[in-house]
């Protein structure tokens, strides 16, 4: 299967975050803990060049918790400041306001000197769709969310949002690239939904997801099914299919329905804690 997902509202998207990024002081960038470089949109580096940068590794309880350790270690090694965080739980959320305020250090001193006082830090959310922004803006900011008016980039499809007096948050829309040139990289963002579900065929899909799992993690579909791993995928997923009394009308073995339950458990984490890609 090729996978390729770039629908129209992208672009119109893409080009809204290039008029704002003059605005802005600082980029919080969200990936999936479970796919960190595949979730990174390499546009947002050329975007975002010359700005300070924080990177938040969301749903990182769906991760293996050794290579969260190994990410933090690796982008702190790239130079960004990082965090694991589970926005549906809120953990890690409270330290993200003294990552924003040290990777701002060089930005408040230089307002400091010209004597501009308690001038609020303007930061972008940008991520990939399906990383969990909407999640971690209201996570982040609590009760305290209100949009902020009057001034330029109050406009459809992104949202000004006041925190505190100290930063303001430009919500965008989540966007992926034009072209994977790497077809793992798009079955990747496949596996956590980041892409449209209806222009993917499941069970296909599916059998990438029991191949990868097969190496990376052998025992996470034997626990979860009670199904022997074959050599073939397709006979390991027509297994879980039989397991869980997956059948069409006419008695066949039903794979798009089984396709869906090992899809849905991964995504949920009911296959376990699992990382895709390691540093």
């Amino acid at each position: 299967m090729n996978y390729q997902w770039y629908p129209g509202h992208m672009t119109k998207a893409k080009r809204m975050m290039q008029e704002n990024i003059k605005l802005i002081d600082l980029i919080i960038e969200l990936v999936d803990a479970r796919i960190p470089l595949s979730s990174r949109n390499p546009d947002i580096n050329e975007l975002g060049k010359g700005k300070a940068r924080i990177v938040l590794l969301n749903k990182s309880d769906l991760a293996d918790p050794v290579y969260n350790k190994q990410w933090i270690e690796y982008f702190k090694s790239q130079g960004a400041g990082v965090l694991e965080i589970n926005s549906k739980s809120g953990a890690g959320i409270k330290a993200i306001q003294g990552l924003v305020q040290e990777a701002c250090k060089e930005k408040i001193e230089r307002d400091r000197k010209r004597g501009i006082v308690n001038r609020p830090i303007r930061a972008m959310v940008v991520g990939i769709p399906n990383v969990g922004k909407s999640t971690f803006i209201n996570s982040f900011a609590g009760k305290a969310c209100t949009k902020t008016g009057n001034k330029p980039g109050v406009t459809k499809g992104k949202q000004w949002i006041r925190l505190n007096k100290n930063l303001e948050l430009l919500d965008t829309p989540g966007i992926l690239w034009p072209k994977f040139e790497d077809q793992q990289v798009g079955m990747r963002l496949a596996f956590i939904g980041s892409m449209n579900d209806e222009i993917i065929i499941m069970d296909e899909l599916a059998c990438d997801l029991i191949s990868v799992l097969q190496e990376l993690y052998p025992k996470a579909i034997t626990e979860r099914f009670g199904v022997e791993v074959k050599e073939s995928v397709t006979e390991t997923l027509e297994g879980i299919a039989e397991n869980r009394k997956c059948y069409t009308k006419g008695e066949q073995l039903d794979l798009e329905k089984a396709a869906a339950i090992v899809m849905d458990d991964f995504r949920s984490g009911k296959l376990g804690r699992i990382t895709l890609e390691r540093p």
